[in-house]
Formats: structure tokens, C-alpha cells, sequence
């Protein structure tokens, strides 16, 4: 996190949500207005992490195969050779998605629940550790795809990075304006660590009463009446692995309730589907999740 840190004014829960999304094994989803830090964030996460970085940069025209990869002849061997795709990298930003259309948006989908890539019926298994950041620009909808909700809950997080003060504005210019600003980020791990410190996040403790909690709060929202759709059963699976992982970074074998509290608006607001009413009302999904967490006792 302190090495991210180097290259992107961002929140400190920003930065320790996308570490801890990377350790859980989960999907990255970077909402908020083009300049603000957000492929910088995807490159400086990568760079910390010692893991292969790759870029998809989304327009209409974009096809699935330039995701995913191709098989192509080799007039040499006489056979079809399969050419891997940006996708197969350790960390893929895909920026801007939301500019794809729908099929090439679907392409993503094994990728991230699979971790593997099917062409012609033989399956290409992705590097592990394997994460996709995904970024989208709120305020532009012409041209653009909305992801579908099937698709958005594949995303373990989704963040907003907002503008730095003033002050951290102002020192960022002097100490980053003439330089890359991901050139100042040291490699502190390896792609190895990341792997083994993902295996103790999962060794990581879930007490039965706190399990009780999260479902507690999915419950909350599907029975809001300003939702059409509450949290789904797998966004409680991605909010405790994430919890787990924050419990991790904090020097903990152990979740408390505050690691679920601190996290789950970003886990769970973008899963959530507003009803009419509440969207005429301009309702957010974060409103409800709020509202769900001080209805729930706390274990």
C-alpha cells in the first residue's frame, strides 16, 4: 500500500481495498471522472506486486478474440498455433469498458470466474495470481455499453477515488509532474508472495456469530423496498474474502465486525438494483447499503 502510494494520491482505504481485492483473489472496478489517478492505480498495483501488467484499451470495434487471443496458422508447422491475448497477464486493466459492446464484455466472463480462456473447445488456463481492474467513466454515457448486472457481480470492489485536497494536490504537482509517476514505485513482492500471502488469507478465522452478520445484511437489502435486486449470496462470499484480507494487512488471523463495516459499501452498492421509485429519486445503492449495516446487530 505504501508503495502505491508513491505514484497515486489516493485515500488510504482506496489503496488498502485494491491490495486486499488483489490478496482475495477478486475483481476491481474503478468508477470516477478520466485524470483522477485510475490507471495510474493499475499500474502501480502491478508494479508493487512484481506481477505482469497488461493494458486493453476498449472501443466499440473491439472483438472478443482481441481479448481472449486466436488460434492462427503456422505455415511452418503446418498446424494452428494459439496466440495468448492481452488477457493472459497477471494484473489486465481493461479501461473503459463500458465502451465494449456486450459480446466483447462477455469475453471477460470466463476469464474472471473460470481463470481460464476457451478457444475452439481447448481451454488455456490464466496466470496465477490473475486480477482484472476494469475502469468507467460516470459522467459520459454516449457510445457506451452499460455492464450488466451479471457481470458487475463478478467485481469483488468497486471504488471511487475522488480528488486529493488541495495540499496532496499541490505536492503531488511538485514531486510528480516532470516524472512517470509509476517509475518511483518499488517491487516488494513477487507474484509468488502474492500467491502465498493469498493462501493465508484463506487460513484467516470467520467466526460463526460474524458470518451471521453479513448474511444479516444481504438480508437487509433484498428486503428494501427501494431495491429491485439485493446483494447477492456471492457478494457475501467476495465481502468476507475481502474482510479476510483487510484482517490480514492489519497483522490479524481473525475478521472483526469493523473489517466488514469498513468494506461493504464497495462490496456490496454495486450489486444492488434500484426499483423505479428510488431511481427517480436518484436513491444510490451505497444509501441502502449504509441503511442495511445500522439495521443489522452487530455481533
Amino acid at each position: 500500500m505504501d508503495a502505491c502510494a508513491r505514484a497515486v494520491r489516493a485515500p488510504d482505504d482506496v489503496l488498502g481495498a485494491s491490495v486486499a481485492c488483489l490478496l482475495s483473489g477478486g475483481h476491481l472496478v474503478i468508477e470516477d471522472v478520466p485524470g483522477v489517478g485510475k490507471t495510474v492505480l493499475a499500474r502501480a498495483l502491478a508494479g508493487a506486486a512484481g506481477c505482469d501488467f497488461s493494458r486493453l484499451q476498449c472501443t466499440a470495434d473491439l472483438l472478443p478474440a482481441d481479448v481472449t487471443g486466436t488460434n492462427v496458422w503456422d505455415q511452418r508447422e503446418g498446424t494452428f498455433r494459439f496466440r495468448a491475448g492481452p488477457v493472459f497477464a497477471n494484473l489486465i486493466l481493461v479501461d473503459e469498458i463500458n465502451r465494449a459492446s456486450p459480446k466483447t464484455q462477455s469475453a471477460l466472463l470466463e476469464c474472471m470466474e473460470e481463470r481460464q480462456v476457451t478457444v475452439d473447445g481447448t481451454s488455456h488456463p490464466l496466470p496465477s495470481p490473475f486480477m482484472v481492474i476494469a475502469t468507467q467513466n460516470p459522467i459520459e454515457h454516449e457510445g457506451t455499453f452499460p455492464l450488466p448486472e451479471a457481470q458487475l457481480d463478478r467485481f469483488s470492489l468497486r471504488l471511487s477515488m475522488g480528488y486529493p485536497s488541495a495540499a496532496v494536490e499541490a505536492q503531488m504537482l511538485r514531486e510528480l509532474a516532470d516524472k512517470d509517476p509509476v517509475a518511483e514505485v518499488p517491487v516488494v513482492a513477487s507474484p509468488i508472495d502474492i500467491e502465498s500471502a493469498s493462501r493465508q488469507v484463506a487460513r484467516v478465522h470467520v467466526a460463526p456469530e460474524l458470518a451471521e452478520y453479513v448474511v444479516g445484511v444481504l438480508a437487509a437489502t433484498r428486503a428494501d423496498p427501494r431495491c429491485a435486486l439485493g446483494a447477492s449470496p456471492r457478494s457475501g462470499i467476495g465481502l468476507i474474502r475481502t474482510a479476510k484480507a483487510i484482517a490480514l494487512i492489519d497483522g490479524r488471523d481473525y475478521v472483526v465486525p469493523d473489517d466488514v463495516k469498513g468494506i461493504a459499501v464497495m462490496a456490496l452498492a454495486h450489486r444492488i438494483v434500484l426499483g423505479t421509485e428510488a431511481e427517480i429519486r436518484s436513491t444510490e445503492g451505497a444509501e441502502i447499503v449504509i441503511d442495511a449495516l445500522e439495521a443489522t446487530r452487530v455481533p
